[in-house]
């Protein structure tokens, strides 16, 4: 099976979950500890890690079918294919695919990433002394890419686990996998940062590194230089598809967690704040009146959610979470999706120019309500914001579910560069709403160099930072 995960790089650069294709592509005392003057680097001899814990990394085979149109009946025709629409005329293919994996259990518990055994018929185990076991799925969970496997064996060889909060920016790690197919091989490097957030996986706070990863790693562990565990080597970014010096792995206390419940429930839960947020750049923290540009800038909160519940509004900027540091949007959902629905959290959060503490309960991210929004018109006069806007008619407002705002027909100037578009609905200018062109003007007037305008565009809001000084 395919398995590769593009999300939102410029070009043919991509994020990519490092699963391999036929088709495609702790202990101290294992330690070696080198004392030496600051500036001079001296790589530790892996040697004695990968002779103990290699023996608990596995490779895994996948297999399974998947659909393709039958091959063109029509000889020369380039366009043939394109008219064959009946599933009857589909036939099954098999496909194979390879990762890694590790043991965690003497008993034959054994994580692995969600996307080496998506969409999987048959899961099979190879051990390093070759023996060969049919796994069972006991779980998968996408959202971290967390998946658990069991294998009817014991007495295994098992990893140690190690702790991420003592994992330090600059330390050497080591990763065991079967790249390409290729069984245990090791590659090595640095922890190149960690807490990293990722398009479309801002649940998880990657680690980072600049240990060789490639198709076929995906799963195997990534141990620190004492020999345990500390991730789960899972995307790569890469321009070719291949290893380009930028890794990442799953933290393995998020791995644990997930674990813990799909061994005792079959399944992994998710919490649930009901907000939009968005970063914090400088021309917002400008507007906002922020010491620095951090934290997590609602634009949106869902009506009757946990946030709306626990008094959330549009604007605020969330600095904190039970006592933790929100420096960059993503640092806040990696908290909320590994809560538990039910759970509480205490919010520290910016609102007009002082802090609040809030209280919210989660609730459980697999009940997430659609709902959607559009908005259309033409145009009336603006200001030195660049804008034409005008009212919203009644049946506008209904569409929207909101009676304020004022609809964006024209945008040049100053609006235009910071992103606002023709069709967009300004909500509200650095957090006061608006419904008339007046008040907007008086807002400008007043607000300085920068303002931060709030557009709704479709169903979605964002807070866009305008420099008209």
């Amino acid at each position: 099976m395919i398995a590769a995960g593009v999300f939102g790089a410029a070009g043919a650069t991509a994020f990519t979950r490092t699963v391999s294709n036929t088709a495609e592509t702790a202990s101290s005392q294992v330690a070696t500890t080198l004392t030496a003057p600051v500036g001079v680097v001296t790589p530790p001899d892996f040697s004695q890690i990968t002779e103990r814990y290699g023996p608990a990394v596995v490779n895994i085979s996948v297999s399974g079918m998947t659909k393709i149109a039958n091959p063109s009946d029509d000889g020369d025709d380039p366009f043939a294919q394109f008219f064959r629409q009946d599933p009857r005329q589909q036939r099954q293919v098999p496909v194979k695919g390879q990762g890694s994996g590790f043991i965690v259990n003497a008993d034959g518990i054994i994580l692995t990433n969600a996307h080496v055994v998506r969409d999987a018929k048959e899961v099979v185990v190879k051990l390093t002394d070759r023996r060969e076991f049919v796994a069972k799925v006991l779980g998968s969970d996408p959202t971290t890419d967390v998946a658990v496997l069991k294998i009817d064996a014991n007495h295994l060889p098992v990893v140690a686990l190690g702790n991420v909060a003592d994992l330090r920016v600059g330390a050497w790690v080591l990763a065991i996998g079967s790249p390409y197919g290729l069984e245990n091989t090791v590659t090595a490097g640095v922890v190149s940062a960690k807490g990293r957030s990722l398009p479309n996986d801002g649940s998880v706070p990657f680690i980072q590194t600049d240990v060789a990863v490639n198709p076929g790693n995906s799963g195997g562990p990534l141990f620190n230089a004492r020999g345990e565990v500390v991730g789960i080597n899972s995307q790569i970014y890469s321009q070719t598809g291949g290893y380009q010096g930028v890794s990442f792995a799953i933290p393995i206390d998020v791995a644990t967690k997930i674990k813990d419940q799909i061994v005792a429930t079959g399944k992994a839960q998710h919490a649930r704040l009901g907000v939009t947020i968005q970063d914090v750049n400088q021309a917002l923290a400008d507007s906002f009146k922020l010491d620095s540009p951090s934290g997590a800038l609602v634009s949106s909160v869902e009506k009757g959610s946990p946030a709306d519940k626990a008094g959330l509004k549009v604007g605020d900027v969330i600095r904190s979470i039970n006592g933790k540091p929100v420096i960059v949007s993503g640092d806040l959902p990696a908290v909320v999706s590994l809560a538990m629905p039910g759970d509480k959290v205490m919010l520290g959060v910016h609102r007009d120019g002082g802090t609040q503490q809030l209280t919210a309960q989660l609730g459980d991210a697999s009940k997430v309500p659609t709902k959607t929004a559009s908005a259309n018109g033409d145009a009336t006069k603006g200001g030195k914001l660049g804008l034409a806007l005008r009212e919203l008619d009644p049946r506008e407002q209904q569409e929207l579910g909101s009676t304020g705002g004022l609809l964006v027909a024209q945008v040049g100037g100053a609006a235009e560069q910071a992103g606002v578009e023709p069709g967009d609905v300004l909500l509200s200018l650095n957090g006061t709403p608006v419904t008339t062109v007046e008040q907007v003007r008086a807002l400008v007037t007043k607000a300085g160099k920068n303002v931060a305008l709030l557009v709704q565009r479709g169903p979605n809001k964002i807070f866009l930072p305008v420099r008209i000084g």
